[in-house]
C-alpha cells in the first residue's frame, strides 16, 4: 500500500498491515494474539468504532449489538492482550479514542453515548490501576471528525457545519500533544482546560457524596 511505503521509505520503519473484524471473536484474537506475541508493540491505539444512530427501539439489536462488540469488547480485549506485557516491561501507552458523546446523550445515541462512557470510565480505571508503573493510558474525547464514519448511512459529512467537524490530521496531533503534555484524558477541541477540571472535581464530590447508607431527606425514608 502506498501509504505504508511512504511511512517507511520517510520515517525508516517497518510497517505490517493486519486485516481483522474487529466485531468478530477472531477478528480480536488475531490482533490480541500479536499483541502478547510480539514485545516490539509498545504503544496500543484503540480506534475502532462503529456509531449507529437511532432510538433503542429503532435500531435493529444486530447493529446494537456489533457496535457494543467493537466499541467495547475489541477495546476490553485488546487492552488486556497488550497490558501484561506492557506492565512486565514497565513500558507502554493504550490510546482509547472514545467521544464526546461519553458524557452526554441524545435520543438517537442511546446505545453509541453508553458504549463511549464505557471507554472513558474503562479507561480511568486503567488509570489508577497502574499508577505506579510507567504504562500510560490516555482516553481522547472528540466531537465530530471528518472519518469515513459520515459514510451517508448515518448522515453525509456534508450535512454538518464545517466548523464543528475536526479534520484528522488535527484530531491526530491534538491527541498525541496532550499525550505529551500528560493528559490523561484529552478533549482536542475543548480550548479552556479548567471546564474538564470542574467537571471532574464536581464528578467526585457526587461520588463522596454516595458514600452514605442513609436515604437522602428528600425521601423522606
Amino acid at each position: 500500500m502506498p501509504c505504508f511505503k511512504d511511512l517507511v521509505r520517510q520515517n525508516g520503519v517497518s510497517v505490517r498491515a493486519v486485516v481483522a473484524d474487529l466485531s468478530t471473536d477472531a477478528g480480536v484474537a488475531q490482533v490480541a494474539d500479536i499483541l502478547k506475541a510480539d514485545a516490539s508493540v509498545d504503544i496500543l491505539v484503540n480506534n475502532a468504532g462503529t456509531s449507529p444512530l437511532g432510538s433503542s427501539t429503532d435500531l435493529p439489536q444486530e447493529v446494537i449489538d456489533r457496535m457494543i462488540a467493537v466499541n467495547i469488547t475489541a477495546l476490553t480485549h485488546l487492552s488486556r492482550a497488550a497490558l501484561p506485557g506492557f506492565i512486565a516491561r514497565n513500558r507502554g501507552t493504550i490510546i482509547n479514542i472514545g467521544s464526546v458523546m461519553a458524557f452526554n446523550a441524545f435520543p438517537i445515541t442511546s446505545a453509541y453515548s453508553g458504549s463511549k462512557a464505557y471507554v472513558l470510565l474503562f479507561s480511568k480505571g486503567l488509570q489508577a490501576e497502574l499508577k505506579d508503573t510507567n504504562v500510560r493510558v490516555q482516553a481522547v474525547l472528540p466531537a465530530g471528525v471528518a472519518t469515513e464514519i459520515y459514510d451517508g448511512s448515518i448522515m453525509p459529512l456534508d450535512s454538518i457545519p464545517k466548523e464543528v467537524v475536526m479534520s484528522v490530521d488535527d484530531l491526530v496531533d491534538a491527541a498525541l500533544a496532550g499525550l505529551d503534555s500528560g493528559e490523561t484524558t484529552t478533549l482536542p477541541s475543548v480550548d479552556d482546560a479548567e471546564l474538564w477540571a470542574r467537571y471532574e472535581s464536581a464528578r467526585d464530590a457526587l461520588f463522596a457524596s454516595t458514600q452514605t447508607g442513609t436515604p437522602a431527606s428528600r425521601y423522606r425514608v
